[in-house]
């Protein structure tokens, strides 16, 4: 409710005059008495919200009505109890940040509000809290009024109790403000500079007091735009260095040193340069104190050399000492890293879980070595990681074995070309390890070169395929016996990420040992073995394609007796798994041999169907594409089945995704855009934002629809009463998929009309029905096409409109010939010069291709227009 409502309810309440009524109820309601009943309403947990919803109507009454006297009454609260001073310095802030408030209150309320603020903020008895509002009220104040030297007695005043022996807590309130007030500081710098320097190098100065001066320090730098000056702080900076030190030293007060490291962070990300060697070496003293220090302080030291290394402008001392950097912290990480247990647990764990007994170092110190390889590179990791690594592996310790390989796997993408120099060395490292005594360096070792495939190829691959695939064929027939899940899923992934990036021609001579393993594996009975393997068979089929025709009875018996085992929910990853790969299968040998095995596969699908399907479930786009692939596969002998994927496909074919409409020039909502869920359109004058995944999946829906009419031809008849008033409407759609899909469907639509008529297969309809159904689609088209900005879409639209004249010419009467030639009026040269420019030129064979398109059924002044339009440099979709 607006103030100016609540005061015209307020006046109709007190009457006809209610101008002195009113002026006596605000006089009592701004009474201290009466104003302590309302804070008490405002803020407490026993209040109604009732009574808290009256009391703020009363007091934005009050803020309207009598501003001088409630800030007054609230200035004169500062002073009474604790909690009503929290409280008031809160509403008394509120207060002054009203816009056009301050102006409008009188020279002496003024004048008594700041001398109050400044009294109070001496006060021996606050609390943290009242503290903080305080110095927030006098900071929002402040920066107000400051600019038009509202407040000249405040800067002085601030920097007396930071330069005195004044009580800790007013100097720690008085470096807050600075903190909120940097940018008025910049004149005074080098008063500034001396009073931080001198209170950081104090021992008598208390830690809360040295964290708001840093606090301070780090604003303030932020406000100067001169390196030169930013350069002044450099020894403020080593002050605050070894203030850190003597605090761990002799205080042992982790949380201030908690506090100051998130502020060197801070200033990493912002100014790198700032922070010499020895700021460097105290964070990697703190970070190397693993026996010391708790683990909070050591990540937020390591956290901000890791600021420092991935910087754009990183820290000078680490560029140009990048090796003595390295040097010193790699050994800091791989020591992080080996903090690992043997917790029975995992290696009986039958879920997909590899974070049992690991700690919080553990995967700190993982996740570092991987940022840390992108920032610095391969020239000046690979050296120093590869002394360390092999150092580990001689060790006894199966911590440092597992150690060293999970470190190996993390450094692979950063460090990719100069770890394929070394690559027989590192492959070699990994692959002794394969038959370790101790199961989780087996996984680790496993889990590297699965990643390793995936870094390092196809060079990996070309170059040793003939000692990986062997070794994890072997590993997966032992580990197997052994029984260790964790292992066996690990070596199913390996096989999967090495296929990936492998050519047939060397994947296929160890087929046989390959696939015959992973179908014992599809066999255990674990699911998370089983959906990985599924996974690896995907791959390897994909790799292979017509090579896989002699396993391909063995295989697909187990791929159904999985895919019916399994249950159909959005989180059971073994049916999506199964039936994705029984699809790849079936595209991998071909229509004849797989036919039979799709009715069955299509026979579970329809038992299984349910009436309504999410489209956010990964399920069901899983069985909607098989069911595409597997219509192409049964072609004609697919219509029985057709109920099952057609039902769903117009549900999200129809979806109407949440949208949010403004203004093209409204910029309020602008950094929404890092949202990867929603996607912005601009369409004329207005901006769309609409969540992204829906869209996917109503063009998904759209395409296939599409390619069902396409493939199934005359038998796709059923469906067009349905399909036609979905899909028309959507040759205008705001996202361009969606449009795509739409315009492609129509010629097919059309299409399965007539040769169902043609073949009698049309349940009575006729050529009556036809010409209706052209009359519904043609002049869709034809409204759409002057009003696309898409180019490879008009592309698209002309010729399904070219084909519709070919085909349907005896159908369309005169006003579909009349539209059609009006679309030239719609987009000749001199109309649509702004347009042509916004096109994007593609090949000159895509060129050629819709230059015949028009050439062969447009006469020469439509050619013309074509070729004037740029139609002849656009794309058409087949």
């Amino acid at each position: 409710m607006t103030e100016s409502n609540q005061l015209q309810q307020l006046a109709a309440i007190l009457g006809p005059k209610p101008a002195s009524t009113f002026e006596i109820l605000v006089s009592h309601l701004i009474s201290c008495s009466y104003l302590k009943t309302l804070i008490s309403h405002l803020i407490s947990s026993s209040s109604s919200n009732e009574q808290r919803s009256q009391a703020e109507i009363v007091f934005n009454i009050c803020k309207q009505t009598d501003p001088d006297s409630l800030s007054l009454k609230l200035a004169h609260l500062l002073q009474s109890n604790k909690e009503t001073r929290v409280v008031s310095a809160v509403l008394l802030r509120k207060q002054l940040l009203t816009r056009d408030l301050w102006p409008r209150l009188s020279p002496n309320t003024q004048s008594t509000l700041k001398f109050t603020l400044l009294s109070c903020i001496q006060l021996e008895d606050n609390t943290k809290s009242i503290s903080k509002n305080l110095c927030s009220a006098i900071s929002e104040l402040a920066s107000r009024i400051l600019p038009d030297n509202g407040w000249p007695e405040l800067l002085p005043f601030l920097f007396k109790f930071v330069s005195s022996n004044s009580p800790p807590k007013l100097q720690e309130s008085s470096f807050w403000m600075f903190a909120q007030l940097s940018s008025y500081l910049v004149p005074r710098i080098e008063e500034f500079h001396t009073v931080i320097l001198y209170c950081l190098s104090s021992r008598l100065r208390s830690d809360d007091v040295k964290i708001a001066a840093f606090n301070a320090v780090i604003n303030f730098i932020g406000c100067l735009t001169s390196f030169e000056y930013k350069g002044m702080f450099k020894d403020v900076l080593i002050a605050m260095t070894r203030t850190l030190i003597d605090t761990l030293n002799y205080k042992g007060n982790e949380g201030m040193v908690q506090e100051a490291i998130k502020l060197f962070i801070e200033l990493a990300a912002t100014e790198p340069r700032l922070l010499t060697k020895q700021i460097v070496l105290t964070m990697l003293q703190i970070a190397g104190a693993i026996e010391v220090l708790k683990q909070g302080t050591r990540h937020l030291a390591v956290e901000c050399l890791m600021t420092l290394a991935e910087a754009r402008d990183p820290a000078l001392w680490i560029m140009r000492n990048s090796r003595e950097f390295i040097i010193a912290l790699f050994p800091i990480l791989m020591r992080m890293v080996s903090d690992i247990n043997d917790d029975p647990l995992w290696h009986k764990a039958e879920t997909d879980d590899d974070d049992v007994g690991v700690s919080g170092d553990y995967s700190v110190g993982q996740e570092c070595l991987h940022r840390l390889a992108i920032a610095l590179g391969g020239k000046t990791i690979v050296p120093v990681a590869l002394e360390n690594l092999t150092a580990h592996l001689a060790t006894p310790e199966w911590q440092k074995h597992h150690a060293a390989l999970i470190a190996l796997a993390q450094i692979a993408e950063g460090c990719s070309e100069v770890m394929i120099e070394k690559l027989e060395q590192v492959v070699t490292m990994v692959l002794n390890s394969f038959q370790h005594s101790h199961m989780r360096v087996r996984w680790s070792a496993i889990n590297a070169i699965g990643q390793l495939s995936t870094d390092l190829g196809p060079d990996l691959q070309v170059q040793y395929h003939q000692r990986v695939l062997p070794a994890l064929v072997a590993t997966m027939q032992e580990t197997y016996v052994l029984h260790n899940p964790h292992v066996l899923a690990r070596a199913a992934s390996a096989v999967h990420k090495f296929s990936e990036n492998c050519t047939r021609d060397i994947l296929t001579p160890y087929l046989d040992g390959l696939v015959s393993q992973l179908i014992v594996l599809v066999q255990c009975g674990i699911q998370m073995v089983q959906v990985a393997t599924l996974t690896a068979v995907a791959s390897v089929v994909v790799s292979c394609q017509e090579h896989f025709q002699k396993y391909y009875d063995d295989i697909i018996v187990n791929l159904r007796v999985v895919l019916m085992n399994a249950t159909f929910t959005p989180d059971d990853l073994l049916w999506t798994k199964s039936l994705e790969c029984i699809r790849l299968v079936g595209m991998a040998v071909g229509k004849e041999k797989f036919r039979d095995e799709a009715k069955k596969v299509m026979e579970v699908l329809k038992y299984i169907q349910r009436p309504q399907m999410e489209a956010d479930d990964p399920t069901t786009s899983c069985m909607l594409q098989a069911c595409a692939d597997l219509c192409k596969c049964l072609g004609q002998d697919f219509l029985p089945y057709i109920s099952v994927a057609i039902p769903p496909l117009l549900q999200f074919a129809q979806l109407k995704p949440d949208e949010t409409i403004t203004s093209a020039n409204d910029n309020s909502d602008i950094d929404e855009s890092d949202d990867e869920s929603m996607d912005t359109i601009t369409l004329g004058d207005k901006r769309i934002r609409i969540k992204t995944s829906v869209l996917e999946e109503k063009a998904k829906a759209c395409n296939m629809l599409c390619c069902y009419a396409d493939e199934l031809k005359e038998g796709f008849f059923q469906y067009i009463d349905q399909v036609a008033p979905t899909l028309v409407p959507l040759i205008s759609y705001i996202h361009e998929k969606v449009r795509k899909s739409a315009v492609s469907a129509m010629l097919k639509i059309l299409l399965s009309a007539k040769l169902a008529i043609d073949k009698g297969q049309a349940q009575g309809c006729n050529e009556i029905y036809l010409k209706q159904l052209s009359d519904y689609i043609v002049p869709a088209l034809v409204e759409a096409l002057p009003k696309e900005c898409d180019s490879e879409i008009r592309s698209n639209i002309l010729e399904a409109i070219n084909e519709c004249k070919q085909i349907f010419g005896s159908l369309l009467d005169e006003s579909h010939f009349k539209s059609i030639k009006d679309i030239k009026q719609a987009i000749t040269p001199s109309s649509s010069k702004k347009r042509e420019r916004e096109f994007t030129p593609c090949s000159s064979r895509k060129r050629e291709r819709a230059a015949r398109t028009g050439a062969e059924d447009f006469d020469d002044e439509d050619r013309e227009v074509i070729k004037e339009e740029n139609f002849d440099q656009v794309n058409t979709v087949k």
